[in-house]
C-alpha cells in the first residue's frame, strides 16, 4: 500500500501534450463520461431532454453514436497507429475533433432547429474527419487487410446523418431503419476488431495457449454482416435474418474455438470473451426479430448494445489504456468490480424487457449500476489518461509519427 502511494506521488503532472498524443485518451474519457451522463439524464431527468432529438430517439442516438461509436473511433485511432506506425490524429487536430463531439452533445440537448443543425453538422464532421484520418494512414501504408475500416467508420457517419435527417422530417420508420443500419455497421466493426485482438491477447497472456485466428470464418462472417445491412435497407427481412443467423452462429463458434475455459482466471480476457458472446447472441436475436418472430426491437438493440458492445468496451478501454500507457497488463480490484458492474447492468437491462411487475425496478437498478460502473472507470483511469506514459517521459514525435506500442 505504501509502495502504491509512493508510486502515485511520483507520477508526472498532467500534460496537454500527453492528453492529446493519441486518440484513445480524450475519446475514452469523453465516451465513458457520456455513457454515465446520458443514462442519468434518460432515466432520472427526462424532462431536461427538450431538444428536437428528444425522448427515446435521443437515448437511442446518444447511446449508439455518442457513446459506442465514439469509443470505437478512439480505439481505431490508436489501433491504426499501431498497424501503420503513423499517428492519424494528435495535438490540436485531435483536440478540435473532440471539441466537435462536445458541441454535438450539447447541441442535441438545446431546444430549437438552429441548435439541432449545428449539432448535426458537428456530428457528421466528427465521423467524416475520423474516417479520413484513419483512411489516410491505412491507405498511405497500403495496409490492405484494413482497407475496409475507414469505409465502416464513414458508414457509421452516413447512418447517423440519415437518422438525423429522418428525425427532422418526422419519418419514424426510416429513422429506425437508419438506426438499425448504424447498429449493424457498428457490430461489423466490433466483430472485425474483436476477432483479431481476442486470440492475440489470449495467447500472449496465457502461457502455452494456442488458439486459431479464424481468418477464413471471419471473412464469411464479415460478408454475412455486410449482406445483412444491405438486405435490411430495402426491407428484405428474411434474407437479412438468414445473414444475421450466419454471422451470429460464426461468432459463437469462434468463441468456443478460443477455449474460453482457459482464460477464466484472467479478467482482462474473460470480459472480452463475455462481450463477444453477448454480441453473437445479439446477432441471433436480431435474426429472430428480422424474421418477425419477436415484435420488440428493444431485444436485439439492447442485447447487441449492452450485453455486446458495452461489455466489450469496458474490457477494451481498460486493457488498451493499460497497454498504451506503459502499465502492467493486470487487473486490480477496482477493474474487476467494473467488469462485474457492467455485466450486472446488462443482465438487469435485459430482464427489464420481460413482461413482469418488476420492470421499473430492474430498469432503474440497471441504470444506477451502469452509472456507477462508468464513474468508477473515470475515477480509476482519468488520472493516467491525462499524464505521460508511466514507463518513460512523453516521447518527442515527428509530425504524424507515433512509436508503435503493443495493445
Amino acid at each position: 500500500m505504501v509502495e502504491s502511494l509512493q508510486t502515485e506521488r511520483r507520477q508526472p503532472a498532467p500534460q496537454w501534450a500527453a492528453f492529446l498524443s493519441l486518440g484513445f485518451r480524450p475519446l475514452y474519457i469523453a465516451g465513458c463520461s457520456w455513457a454515465a451522463i446520458s443514462v442519468a439524464l434518460w432515466i432520472y431527468a427526462p424532462q431536461w431532454l427538450t431538444g428536437m432529438l428528444a425522448g427515446m430517439l435521443w437515448h437511442a442516438h446518444e447511446m449508439l453514436w455518442g457513446f459506442v461509436a465514439t469509443i470505437a473511433v478512439g480505439f481505431l485511432f490508436t489501433a491504426s497507429a499501431n498497424w501503420t506506425g503513423i499517428n492519424p490524429l494528435h495535438g490540436r487536430a485531435l483536440g478540435g475533433l473532440t471539441l466537435l463531439w462536445i458541441v454535438a452533445r450539447a447541441g442535441f440537448l438545446i431546444p430549437g432547429s438552429t441548435a439541432f443543425g449545428i449539432a448535426a453538422l458537428c456530428e457528421l464532421l466528427f465521423f467524416g474527419l475520423a474516417a479520413a484520418a484513419v483512411g489516410r494512414v491505412i491507405y498511405r501504408k497500403s495496409s490492405q487487410r484494413n482497407y475496409g475500416i475507414p469505409l465502416l467508420v464513414l458508414g457509421l457517419g452516413v447512418a447517423d446523418g440519415l437518422f438525423l435527417w429522418f428525425t427532422q422530417a418526422g419519418d419514424y420508420a426510416l429513422l429506425m431503419k437508419s438506426f438499425y443500419a448504424g447498429l449493424l455497421c457498428m457490430a461489423i466493426i466490433a466483430l472485425l476488431i474483436a476477432r483479431r485482438v481476442i486470440p492475440f491477447f489470449a495467447m500472449r497472456a496465457v502461457q502455452g495457449l494456442t488458439i486459431p485466428m479464424l481468418t477464413g470464418s471471419g471473412q464469411w462472417q464479415l460478408a454475412a454482416s455486410i449482406f445483412a445491412v444491405a438486405f435490411l435497407l430495402p426491407g428484405w427481412n428474411l434474407a437479412a435474418a438468414a445473414a444475421l443467423t450466419v454471422a451470429g452462429i460464426l461468432a459463437l463458434w469462434q468463441l468456443f474455438s478460443w477455449k474460453p475455459w482457459a482464460v477464466r482466471q484472467v479478467p482482462l480476457l474473460w470480459i472480452l470473451y463475455a462481450g463477444y458472446a453477448g454480441l453473437g447472441m445479439g446477432l441471433l436475436i436480431a435474426a429472430v426479430y428480422s424474421a418477425g418472430w419477436i415484435s420488440r426491437a428493444a431485444w436485439p438493440v439492447h442485447t447487441i448494445g449492452v450485453a455486446g458492445f458495452a461489455v466489450l468496451i469496458i474490457g477494451m478501454v481498460t486493457r488498451t489504456a493499460l497497454g498504451h500507457l506503459g502499465r502492467p497488463l493486470r487487473t486490480d480490484r477496482s477493474m474487476v468490480i467494473l467488469y462485474v458492474l457492467v455485466i450486472t447492468a446488462a443482465i438487469l437491462r435485459l430482464a427489464a424487457l420481460l413482461p413482469t411487475p418488476y420492470t421499473s425496478g430492474l430498469l432503474h437498478g440497471s441504470a444506477a449500476i451502469w452509472i456507477l460502473a462508468f464513474v468508477l472507470y473515470l475515477w480509476r483511469f482519468v488520472p493516467i489518461l491525462i499524464r505521460p506514459r508511466a514507463d518513460q517521459s512523453l516521447p518527442v514525435m515527428k509530425p504524424g509519427n507515433v512509436p508503435v506500442r503493443p495493445h
